[in-house]
């Protein structure tokens, strides 16, 4: 690996925060430095749809960076990281990340990533979809970020849950080349 074991992660408003959270569980216990933004709207979701507290979620990253801090280490292209996942996606970050638009660091974050050709992973979290949300994910695709939306597969008999997140989130990781080991593979 010729780039430290960074991966930024950054958390929006848009339902689905379990998705960044998980992520940041699975991660906690591997060789991968974690670097969270996660946006206020985020931190309002966060207590709507989970009993966990913000102040828990940021102790499971290992660096965590204010949203509107634009001078922190991850808005910058030096700043060497394997790239960004943003779980869950709003239909407003895609929208500032489609049209580079960087009014706070996650989106600042997302822009770094992308210009520096490094891996940007988005799962975005709204449905229905109209054109405006379809032409921004062509764009983002278009520009080298990798779309994943938070779909459940259900080839992995999934029981709860916490299975469809895992997988997701696994898979997600997959795209690094991390195995954190959770998930039900094709043929296993």
């Amino acid at each position: 690996m010729t780039y430290p074991a960074r991966l930024v992660i950054g958390i929006s408003g848009a339902s689905g925060v379990i998705y960044g959270v998980r992520l940041l569980e699975v991660l906690q216990p591997l060789p991968v430095e974690t670097h969270l933004v996660m946006t206020r709207t985020a931190e309002v979701t966060l207590a709507h749809e989970t009993d966990r507290k913000v102040k828990d979620v940021k102790a499971l990253a290992d660096h965590v960076h204010q949203p509107g801090d634009l001078a922190a280490p991850i808005s910058s292209g030096s700043f060497r990281t394997m790239g960004m996942v943003v779980a869950p996606c709003s239909m407003r970050s895609l929208g500032e990340i489609a049209t580079g638009i960087s009014s706070s660091l996650l989106t600042r974050a997302a822009d770094v990533v992308l210009k520096e050709r490094r891996k940007l992973v988005l799962l975005p979290r709204e449905t229905p979809l109209h054109e405006v949300h379809l032409r921004n994910l062509a764009t983002v695709a278009g520009l080298g970020a990798i779309v994943a939306p938070p779909l459940p597969a259900f080839y992995s008999r999934p029981r709860t849950i916490e299975d469809i997140i895992d997988h997701t989130v696994g898979r997600v990781l997959d795209l690094f080349d991390i195995d954190a080991g959770i998930v039900r593979r094709w043929g296993a």
